[in-house]
């Protein structure tokens, strides 16, 4: 009888090793090393200045960090560092096969194109030149993420905080990337919005199996949307594992005292 075969992990999609950024004499985040698998949902959490902001932007390409590495294992190339690339691959990674979304949705849209607009962009990063196709993949988008289609050609300014947060959420996966990056991603939204956010945010990383960090106070946000969690104080990461065993059962006094909320977030 042919015994059956082993099962072997995925390979990493991120790889950070020793990641540390420095302000000067001030230290953003220190020696923080983690793997990302394909599919899986990274949160970290912590108290402003903790270091999570930092940590994202050197993660994400946005800020060179002063030690580490960051690897990112791309579709043509495998295993590359993100900061030994040209700068015009990272930012062709950047439009394409990643995705980043703002605190601010004004900051990852073009409030002076429509919506339609926002989200075709992305497309035509990708080489898509046929308008009838840009079109229909928009309006399904728009769709995707239950914003009224009859909007498409609405300018981004003329949408609420929440439409605006769905749109730059549209315009990021359009492309189908495979990490995304999110940011406080329902900061700043009413409770009710928020809710209904962060449930079409869990359904399109399920059923599109998209990798992604996200940074947040929430630890609500965490608990319904990522597998592993990592806790930030100082600079440091002070604890990691699965999100469930990290919040019901803290292990460092800081997290107990974040799980607490007695410190302020």
């Amino acid at each position: 009888m042919t015994a059956a075969p082993a099962f072997r992990m995925p390979d990493p999609l991120l790889q950070v090793r020793g990641l540390t950024h420095r302000y000067g004499p001030h230290i953003g985040c220190r020696d923080v090393s983690f793997d990302l698998y394909p599919g899986e949902v990274l949160g970290i959490v912590g108290e402003s200045g903790s270091g999570k902001t930092t940590l994202l932007k050197c993660v994400s390409g946005q800020m060179e960090p002063t030690e580490g590495s960051v690897e990112y294992e791309t579709r043509d190339a495998g295993l590359i560092d993100l900061f030994r690339m040209s700068e015009a691959r990272r930012r062709l990674l950047m439009r394409t096969d990643w995705g980043i979304v703002y605190q601010n949705p004004r900051d990852g849209l073009r409030m002076r194109v429509s919506a339609g607009a926002n989200v075709g962009e992305r497309l035509m990063a990708i080489g898509d030149r046929h308008y009838g196709h840009i079109r229909s993949e928009a309006v399904d988008w728009l769709e995707r993420v239950e914003m009224d289609i009859g909007r498409i050609d609405d300018m981004p300014h003329t949408f609420s905080g929440g439409m605006q947060q769905r749109l730059q959420i549209a315009r990021n996966l359009v492309t189908k990337p495979r990490l995304v990056f999110m940011d406080e991603p329902t900061s700043g939204l009413d409770v009710s919005v928020q809710a209904r956010l962060l449930d079409l945010v869990r359904g399109l990383v399920r059923t599109l199996g998209i990798a992604c960090v996200i940074v947040t106070h929430d630890l609500g946000v965490v608990r319904l949307l990522s597998h592993r969690l990592m806790v930030m104080k100082g600079g440091n990461v002070v604890e990691s594992g699965l999100t469930d065993q990290v919040l019901d059962d803290p292990q460092h006094p800081y997290t107990q005292l974040l799980v607490s909320s007695i410190l302020p977030v």
